[in-house]
């Protein structure tokens, strides 16, 4: 691993960044083959047991659509009514209340809807490196924030409803206690590294 390091450290950026998708190509490459050549081995007939597995996805795909539409028209409705960006300002008003740096509020509805729609998580984080640059703190806090905490609805919907689990318990209140700290995580960090 340190000889990779070393290798690619010294390289120019673009030179570093086709090297690395070279690589990253290369890996899966060599975990399809390592898979059929195990599949071969143990005398198990690759080709069947891909299709059945894909028969298997196609059913459980059909079976959490209701599921899947309902959340993605509930995110839908909670950022065309604009209660995101009400969030946010009331947000932002009680952190300068608190004569607080207000500096992360711009990167906030990245950390918001991440607990809901991974894609619209990123482009909320692609509008905020647009408006604020690559390089300024917003830019780089919604960067750290979508790495930092997980899409929970989309998960939940997607996991307790290919199984036909309803009631979810505690679940929900624990991811969301999770993706709260990982959010408040992610603006530490920032502050740390940035700030």
């Amino acid at each position: 691993m340190g000889a990779l390091y070393l290798w690619l450290s010294g390289m120019p950026a673009a030179q570093m960044a086709q090297s690395i998708s070279v690589l990253g190509s290369g890996i899966i490459l060599a975990i399809i083959v390592l898979f059929v050549a195990v599949g071969a081995l143990r005398r198990i007939n690759v080709y069947e047991a891909f299709v059945d597995g894909a028969k298997e996805g196609f059913g459980v795909a059909v079976q959490i659509i209701p599921y899947l539409v309902a959340m993605l028209a509930a995110i839908s409705v909670f950022r065309s009514s604009g209660c995101m960006d009400y969030l946010v300002q009331a947000v932002g008003a009680g952190v300068r209340a608190l004569g607080l740096d207000d500096q992360f509020v711009p990167a906030l509805p990245v950390g918001l809807m991440k607990t809901m729609s991974g894609s619209g998580a990123r482009g909320l984080m692609v509008d905020v490196l647009k408006t604020y640059g690559v390089d300024s703190f917003e830019g780089r806090l919604a960067s750290i924030i979508q790495g930092s905490t997980e899409t929970t609805f989309y998960v939940l919907a997607v996991y307790f409803g290919s199984v036909g689990i309803k009631k979810t318990r505690h679940a929900l209140g624990c991811a969301l206690t999770a993706d709260a700290v990982g959010l408040v995580g992610a603006i530490a960090v920032g502050y740390a590294f940035y700030g």
